[in-house]
């Protein structure tokens, strides 16, 4: 398979509803947990991608660039965006859409660096 196919095939899509139990005082989603999710998003594309155990070492800037209301639907994407011989990037951005309307828009992205490792804890190419 092809870097490109793998890249293709690796992309991760999850959607989630934002309940009253994730929000703040203000009735938008927690940042820490749109950054969990974020991470969660981006771990499972960096497996599914090189079939490794992944961990993260490092997440990028993160723009919250539109709160995230209660009562919406959250998609979470994430896309494999570079590879090097231990380590890959992964773009993750969030949509949000109304429940009850055709209302979308991006609200936060990101990326997060993944390196592969060992049963050791040692870092292995990803493409070994």
């Amino acid at each position: 398979m092809s870097n490109e196919q793998k890249i293709l095939s690796s992309e991760t899509r999850i959607f989630k509803a934002v309940f009253p139990n994730t929000t703040n005082h203000y009735d938008t989603l927690f940042g820490g947990t749109a950054m969990q999710l974020m991470d969660e998003v981006a771990f499972i594309t960096a497996t599914r991608y090189s079939r490794k155990r992944m961990v993260t070492v490092s997440s990028d800037k993160i723009d919250f660039n539109k709160p995230i209301p209660g009562g919406t639907i959250v998609e979470l994407i994430g896309k494999v965006i570079h590879t090097g011989n231990t380590s890959l990037k992964v773009s993750v951005e969030i949509f949000v859409e109304e429940m009850y309307s055709e209302e979308r828009y991006k609200a936060i992205s990101g990326t997060f660096t993944f390196v592969a490792i060992d049963e050791y804890k040692r870092p292995v190419p990803i493409d070994a």
